[in-house]
């Protein structure tokens, strides 16, 4: 199969999605089998005539003989999710940035109530949409068409006060400091999170300052540089927290995925 991610084209869009990939079949096809791991983004696949299964930490992918569109979300990971893709399939997967997905549906909350699910059909025109974006044949009229349909669906808002968190976060000030800063209380601060993003503020915080680690590791000289760049205690505290979101150690992570990779994915 063959795997292609873009960015968006339209710089409105770049405020909202991190980029998507299509998936196109290919003749004699092997099996695809990784672990793909944790993120901040709300993901939504759309696959063409498959038969998909949900299990904990797992997603199997089979070709099905039944014509169909099937469409799932996973809104919340804090662990490797294992994949498997059995033979040849069209797919188009779309990474909303944290928050992102609030402003184009206005039920997101209820979809955060869940880790992940099936059957997302958010708007009447939805599959339609995709099936006739899954048929075309030329990638650039997919990908405007793609693009086009989102930003139909897009409500523009001015950023307020869980933009301004998130960016307090990624800036690397300390939960404790912005449930003060806000005179909030932890457990109010948490249920705001978890409304709006389905993670606690610490859960955010932690895959963020992962994915951070991951950019930052090629300019580093050792994995001890790298903690202390990266804001951990420690290199022991960067080890646990490594083996935790990826089922490894760093210095196992590093070798085996291709950290340049736009997705990173470590092939069984």
């Amino acid at each position: 199969m063959k795997m292609e991610f873009y960015r968006p084209i339209n710089e409105v869009l770049q405020r909202y999605i991190e980029g998507y990939y299509f998936i196109s079949p290919e003749e004699n096809p092997e099996r695809l089998h990784y672990w793909t791991f944790p993120n901040n983004f709300f993901i939504v696949s759309v696959s063409q005539n498959i038969e998909l299964a949900l299990q904990p930490n797992k997603i199997i992918i089979k070709t099905s003989e039944q014509e169909n569109i099937k469409a799932n979300f996973v809104s919340r990971y804090i662990s490797p999710i294992e994949v498997i893709i059995d033979g040849s399939i069209k797919e188009i997967t779309i990474y909303f940035k944290p928050l992102a997905i609030n402003y184009f549906l206005a039920n997101a909350h209820d979809l955060f109530k869940q880790e992940n699910g099936l059957d997302f059909n958010p708007f009447a025109d939805f599959i339609s949409t995709m099936k006739a974006i899954l048929d075309q044949s030329d990638r650039n009229l997919q990908q405007e068409l793609l693009e086009t349909y989102w930003l139909s669906k897009l409500n523009v808002k001015e950023p307020g006060l869980m933009e301004r968190m998130i960016t307090d976060i990624e800036s690397g000030l300390k939960i404790s400091e912005i449930a003060l800063n806000y005179n909030f209380s932890r457990q109010y601060l948490n249920r705001l999170f978890t409304k709006n993003i389905g993670k606690s503020p610490s859960e955010f915080y932690r895959i963020h300052r992962f994915r951070k680690a991951i950019a930052k590791q090629k300019a580093m000289r050792s994995l001890t540089d790298l903690s202390y760049e990266s804001l951990f205690y420690d290199q022991s505290h960067l080890i646990k927290d490594f083996k935790q979101l990826t089922n490894v150690n760093p210095f196992t992570f590093f070798k085996q995925v291709d950290t340049n990779s736009d997705n990173l994915w470590l092939f069984i």
